[in-house]
C-alpha cells in the first residue's frame, strides 16, 4: 500500500478581525477525505499583496526541504494575489514534485485536468521569462549603441608601461 501523502495547508485572512477557522475546517476535512496526513497548517494574517508573509515563507521553505507532498489552499487568492507569484510558486512546486490543490476552485495537480492547469501556468512562466530576456538583450544592445561600456569595471586600470611589460 502506498504511503499517505504529507499535506501542508495554507490559510490566510487579510485583517486581524477575521479568522481562518472556516478555511481550516474545510481543508482539514478535504485532506482527511483524501487520506492524507496533515503535517502542518500555515496561517497568516496579512495582506495578500505582501510577497513576504511569515507562514507562507515557512511553507515554501518546508517545500524546498521536501517535508510535504501536497499544498492545499482554499482559493488561489488566499495563497497569492499576483499571477507572477502564483506562477513562480507553482513552478517551484513542480520542480520539487509537490502537488498543489485549490479546494474551492477545482484545481488539483494530482489529476490530469489539474496537471493541465499546471502545464499552462508553466508555459505562461516560460513565455514571461522569454519576454524578459528579449527586453534585457534589447536594452544591452541599445546601451552599446549609445557608447556605454558594459560589464564590471576593471579592478585596476593598467598604464601603458604595465601593458608593454605584460606583452
Amino acid at each position: 500500500m502506498a504511503k499517505p501523502k504529507r499535506c501542508g495547508i495554507y490559510v490566510r485572512v487579510s485583517t486581524s478581525d477575521q479568522n481562518t477557522k472556516v478555511q481550516e475546517t474545510e481543508l482539514k476535512e478535504y485532506a482527511e477525505n483524501r487520506g492524507w496526513v496533515l503535517t502542518r497548517i500555515y496561517s497568516d494574517k496579512a495582506s495578500g499583496t505582501k510577497q513576504s508573509r511569515p507562514a507562507l515563507d515557512e511553507l515554501m521553505a518546508d517545500c524546498r526541504r521536501r517535508k510535504l507532498d501536497v499544498v492545499l489552499v482554499w482559493k488561489f487568492d488566499r495563497f497569492a494575489r499576483s499571477l507572477r507569484y502564483l506562477v513562480s510558486a507553482l513552478e517551484e512546486f513542480r520542480k520539487v514534485g509537490i502537488d498543489f490543490i485549490s479546494a474551492t476552485e477545482g484545481v488539483d495537480t494530482t489529476i490530469p485536468s489539474g496537471e493541465l492547469v499546471f502545464q499552462i501556468f508553466g508555459a505562461i512562466a516560460q513565455f514571461e521569462r522569454a519576454l524578459i530576456v528579449e527586453r534585457v538583450k534589447a536594452g544591452l544592445e541599445q546601451a552599446k549603441r549609445d557608447g556605454k561600456v558594459l560589464g564590471r569595471p576593471s579592478i585596476k586600470r593598467l598604464s601603458e608601461k604595465e601593458i608593454e611589460r605584460i606583452r
